[in-house]
This record gives structure tokens, C-alpha cells and sequence, in this order.
């Protein structure tokens, strides 16, 4: 499983929201083509189609704040961000034999 994937999979679960680093959070982001604009500790992400402007700081630790974490999985998960070509860091390698 890729670390993205990984990362995806323990972000919707939302069973480790206090567990999440800010920067694995920040270039989800990125990668689901947010744009980023920083302001001081703010780093703040809008997208085209999508209402809501996510702004993030990380807390002690350089942890992801829980409550952002949770805004980022609702977000994700009204639009439909996530898609399994997305998820995969790597390619996929298909078997001649098959």
C-alpha cells in the first residue's frame, strides 16, 4: 500500500484525526490540485468547484489539528476528491500471464 493511500485510508477512517502531520496534510492537498496561499502560520487552500476554503495551521508537534482534519475529510468526501487512480503512488503492474 502506498504511503498516499495510507495516509487516505487513515484520513477517512477519521479514527486518528489527532495523529495526522501537517505536512502529509498539507500536499494531500496539493496533489487533489488545491491552491495554497500562506499567510504567517496559515496556509490556506481553495479549489475550483469547491465552496469551502480549508485553512490549516499546524499545532504542537507539527501535527495536523484535529478539528482540520475533520473539515479536510468532509470536504473530500462532498466532492468526491478521491479517486483510485489518485490514491496510487506507483503505477499499477499488470501480469503478462493474465
Amino acid at each position: 500500500m502506498s504511503k498516499l493511500k495510507k495516509l487516505i485510508d487513515k484520513i477517512l477512517r477519521g479514527t486518528s484525526d489527532a495523529n495526522i502531520e501537517f505536512e502529509d496534510l498539507r500536499r494531500l492537498l496539493l496533489r487533489l490540485d488545491f491552491q495554497e496561499r500562506v499567510r504567517g502560520s496559515h496556509h490556506i487552500f481553495s479549489k475550483v468547484d469547491v465552496e469551502e476554503i480549508i485553512n490549516l495551521q499546524p499545532s504542537a508537534g507539527n501535527k495536523a489539528k484535529p478539528y482540520q482534519v475533520k473539515q479536510v475529510r468532509g470536504v473530500i468526501l462532498k466532492y468526491r476528491l478521491i479517486e483510485e487512480e489518485q490514491m496510487d503512488d506507483e503505477p499499477t503492474q499488470h501480469d503478462d500471464n493474465e
